[in-house]
């Protein structure tokens, strides 16, 4: 039995970046995957890379003299192309280190101490002296009748490796998600229908933010139907039969295609985990503490498997938690992680961090507020990127940023600008009268927290 220092079990962001810093130090790594087409994680093959990538197309969809078929078909071969060098690349950054080892296997373990890895040509035990479980999450297919039956049922994964545009295109999730791959593919040219069962579309954002994000999607001709739950899905010729309810009746729409994006869930399944000490949550998250270690000492958990936020930044965050733990003083956890902010790549992006008035209302934190439309940003005009709304909250005690939420062109670079602002504990006024480049978009934040006083 091979023994090493540490063994990672999953290629993702974080597991990548920590197996480098191991390799760096000496250290004898394991850097385990269970498919080779997942060199690097999910961000660069299925997730934030290739979708983006879509996105940017379907944007330059109008430019293109392409019919749309063709030019959905490039877009396709492109991300492709994109995928593939990053994949390659991710995998000689680590398999040409000295002391890093890279098997593409099944891991399961066999106890704290021991892994058994699995693959077609051979089978064999590993131990080591700290694990790294980064296996990331995959999508949840909810139990709808026929669904595992019919053809053309797509995941925010398997859409992807589909190069015919759907002419009709299903999708059962209104979460950030589906709203991404509905924007996306209604620049595309596909006739695009969202069913969710939410009262409200984007029930956790304020209500003039969600209105703006509707009319928008509206204007795409993106069908909503809301308040609604799908009962089940059939085969038909050329495509996907959806019966669903709405209050009281029962609906049926047809489709090309069916998109399936209801939730991701953590991967843990086959990793033997019922042989170790280490527990799960009512989700399957592996349960962990503020230092991302799991109920066994040697072994920590990073990335969406332990149930924390779904982004690739976070598990870069939770390799610097374990980083700190091994070569640092231990002090940077979780509790330290604060003002998260994310950002919803439909068209315009939609960016967020801290609170918002929903949040703030129902936590009883005193605020102010202060809102202006994209369409009086000079760059917006410039650009011919004008719709949208921005919009702050701040303390009217102290001064500082309780939160924004920007739904504007090149929100997903503004809104660190704020969130930094907010980690330095400076006040509005900092990014009222900072001095920002002209014409820029980052103007828009002077206009923005101008509209305090």
């Amino acid at each position: 039995m091979e023994h090493f220092d540490a063994i990672i079990i999953g290629f993702g962001k974080g597991g990548k970046t920590l197996a480098g810093s191991l390799a760096k130090a000496g250290k004898r790594v394991a850097m385990i995957e269970q498919s080779a087409k997942q060199y690097g994680g999910t961000c660069i093959n299925i997730a934030c890379i290739p979708t983006k990538s879509l996105a940017f197309q379907s944007e330059q969809q109008a430019n293109s003299s392409e019919s749309k078929e063709a030019y959905y078909k490039e877009s396709i071969q492109e991300k492709d192309q994109l995928t593939t060098a990053l994949r390659e690349k991710n995998f000689k950054m680590l398999n040409d280190q000295e002391t890093v080892t890279v098997y593409t296997a099944k891991a399961t373990f066999i106890d704290d101490k021991k892994i058994q890895l699995s693959s077609e040509t051979e089978s064999l035990e590993l131990s080591a002296d700290k694990f790294f479980i980064n296996t990331g999450s995959s999508p949840i297919i909810p139990p709808i009748d026929g669904i595992d039956e019919t053809e053309n049922v797509y995941t925010s994964t398997t859409l992807q490796d589909r190069d015919e545009l759907p002419e009709k295109l299903i999708i059962i999730g209104g979460g950030y998600i589906g709203l991404e791959f509905a924007s996306m593919y209604a620049n595309f040219g596909s006739e695009v229908t969202v069913i969710d069962s939410s009262e409200e579309f984007l029930p956790n954002d304020d209500r003039d933010i969600a209105s703006e994000v509707q009319k928008i999607f509206e204007g795409k001709g993106i069908k909503l139907q809301l308040a609604s739950r799908v009962q089940s899905v059939k085969n038909i010729d050329g495509g996907v039969a959806v019966t669903y309810q709405k209050e009281d009746k029962t609906e049926k729409l047809t489709s090309s295609a069916l998109l399936v994006a209801t939730g991701r869930k953590p991967n843990t399944e086959g990793l033997g985990l019922e042989n170790t000490s280490i527990q799960q949550d009512d989700k399957g998250a592996i349960v962990v503490d503020d230092y991302l270690k799991t109920d066994a000492d040697h072994i920590w958990a990073l990335g969406d498997v332990n149930g924390g936020p779904q982004f690739t930044y976070i598990s870069l965050d939770d390799f610097r938690i374990v980083r700190d733990q091994l070569f640092g003083d231990g002090n940077y956890s979780k509790k330290e992680r604060k003002n998260i902010p994310y950002s919803v790549f439909i068209e315009p992006v939609l960016s967020h961090v801290g609170l918002n008035e929903k949040t703030a209302k129902e936590e009883g934190i005193d605020y102010k507020v202060a809102s202006i439309p994209a369409a009086g940003v000079p760059y917006a005009r410039i650009i011919k990127q004008t719709d949208g709304l921005l919009k702050a909250l701040i303390d009217p005690d102290t001064d500082d940023i309780l939160g924004c939420t920007l739904f504007c062109a090149g929100s997903h670079e503004l809104i660190n600008t704020v969130r930094i602002a907010m980690e330095a504990k400076l006040p509005y006024t900092r990014l009222k009268d900072n001095i920002f480049t002209h014409p820029s978009m980052s103007e828009a934040l002077n206009n923005l927290f101008s509209s305090f006083d």
